[in-house]
């Protein structure tokens, strides 16, 4: 691994994840190859692309929740997207959305979409864990270079800074306790937004790495609660690891503003091969 910054041409969150309308709820999306693990598009950046479709056929303007299933992966290229309203509420409207490629379903999910502020203060928080406090400069840019010669293209778009006690699975030393602390920033300073912030919980390495290190790590399902819009800038974020059992694992994430409010938090499962 090496910390060194990236010299590819950065593609903006905004523009990968851009839509063109159809009508009647169909929609073309275009999965861009720097968006990529392997060539594989990440899973995060997909469903994003899925809550973008469902706030645009939903009378609310901000994703709060979202589900997603995933059956095949596409390529880079073009993709069509499907959103069904499923029910208009007054606080809140639920939406089905599939992407697929080729004729062949990729990616399911269900999404509840409404409005959200970034000025209520949480009415209770004493469940989640803390914040870290080590600030976003005393963080190292992660861009990998895997033992096995993956491209991680996606790792030189997106600017995720790890914590020193995070880091020693870079030497070999991973501490065992399955969690990564952090920072995250999009290409060029984009702000976060509600879309991206499905992104945001499936942008960090697998947590798994602090245990031992492996290859792909696919998703197979994928929660996203949206707490908040986000202040502008960075977002901290801490992806943890929970069990690791007949080559799966599940892991949790959270996603901190600038501020220190917790504005996303995910949840998923995925495969993985180990030993």
């Amino acid at each position: 691994m090496s910390v060194d910054a990236p010299s590819v041409r950065p593609f903006p969150f905004s523009q990968v994840s851009e839509l063109v309308s159809r009508g009647g709820g169909r929609f073309d999306a275009e999965v861009n190859a720097e968006w990529t693990i392997g060539g594989r598009p990440n899973g995060g950046y997909l469903l994003a692309m899925l809550g973008r479709a469902a706030v645009a056929v939903s009378a609310h303007d901000h994703v709060i929740a979202a589900s997603a299933h995933y059956l095949h992966s596409p390529v880079p290229g073009p993709v069509v997207i499907e959103a069904d309203l499923l029910r208009a509420g007054r606080s809140a409207s639920q939406v089905r959305a599939r992407l697929g490629q080729d004729d062949k379903a990729c990616v399911e999910a269900l999404v509840t979409t409404s409005l959200l502020n970034s000025t209520d203060e949480p009415y209770w928080d004493e469940g989640l864990p803390p914040p870290s406090q080590v600030s976003y400069e005393d963080c190292a840019r992660l861009v990998p270079t895997p033992p096995d010669g993956l491209r991680v293209a996606i790792m030189e778009q997106v600017e995720v800074r790890l914590e020193p006690e995070s880091g020693g699975f870079k030497a070999g030393r991973p501490t065992g306790r399955g969690e990564l602390r952090g920072w995250l920033a999009l290409p060029g300073g984009e702000g976060f937004d509600p879309s991206s912030l499905l992104f945001a919980v499936d942008a960090f390495p697998p947590a798994t790495f602090d245990i031992e290190y492996s290859g792909w790590v696919p998703t197979l399902e994928l929660t996203v609660y949206v707490r908040a819009l986000p202040s502008p800038g960075p977002v901290r974020v801490l992806q943890r690891a929970q069990l690791i059992d007949g080559q799966r694992v599940d892991e949790s994430c959270y996603v901190w503003d600038g501020t220190g409010r917790l504005i996303a938090q995910g949840s998923q499962l995925a495969g993985i091969r180990l030993g």
